[in-house]
């Protein structure tokens, strides 16, 4: 783990860490897998599906149900499905911020320390999140980066590569990582973050966050600034 004072970035996962949606995408995301033959409860879809890209949450729930041979056109059917309900559902939800959200970016960057939100969402929808918190990038983030920005999802490293690219941090421990989900500790792992946190606002239970060793659990984002001495 990496001194708290030289951490120049923190890298923030969307829905359930920092963006406060109800689980709107885990419920559509259970709904529609059962309609293509799957019978998921919610708990096991955010269990399993919690951080990830969600055409790979969709295959990863329905490879353990369907014919390999049927599997792939199974999976573009259900991941289209998917993208028109999930599009229906935030046409009128109203979203919000996680307690503390807004304080702590404003704090972070008044530090000059960078803040991205990165999630396995797609563009399109991260940006409909952005538009309905009226969230500026420049003004309330430096960055925005999605899973189809780049070639691989999590857990692999390259949402954050992507990030340190564009804003010029070139040591990776100077990098915090922050989720809700374990794939979101094991995608700071892979991208060798100086600081991995796991919050229990979210998808995961502590002990599931637990499993993939974090540096730190917390509850709540006002905790965080402790994290880096503040």
């Amino acid at each position: 783990m990496t001194s708290s004072n030289t951490i120049q970035m923190v890298v923030f996962d969307m829905a359930g860490t920092t963006v406060d949606e109800g689980n709107v995408v885990y419920k559509t995301l259970q709904q529609v897998v059962n309609k293509y033959g799957g019978d998921f409860s919610l708990e096991t879809a955010l269990e399993q599906g919690g951080g990830k890209e969600k055409r790979q949450a969709i295959e990863d729930l329905l490879t353990t149900i369907v014919q390999k041979a049927d599997l792939n056109q199974r999976v573009d059917m259900a991941f289209a499905e998917f993208k028109e309900d999930l599009a229906a559902a935030y046409a009128d939800l109203k979203v919000l911020p996680c307690p503390g959200t807004e304080a702590l970016f404003a704090f972070l960057r008044q530090q000059g320390i960078r803040v991205v939100l990165n999630t396995g969402y797609n563009e399109a929808t991260a940006r409909s999140l952005l538009d309905k918190l009226t969230w500026t990038i420049g003004q309330d983030i430096d960055l925005l980066v999605t899973a189809d920005m780049v070639n691989n999802s999590r857990p692999a490293p390259d949402m954050i590569v992507f990030a340190m690219k564009k804003l010029g941090i070139d040591d990776s421990g100077a990098v915090a990582k922050i989720g809700d989900t374990a794939i979101d500790i094991e995608e700071g792992r892979s991208a060798a973050c100086g600081l991995l946190v796991g919050i229990t606002t979210g998808a995961q239970t502590r002990e599931q966050i637990a499993s993939a060793q974090p540096h730190y659990i917390i509850d709540d984002l006002s905790e965080f600034p402790a994290l880096l001495g503040h």
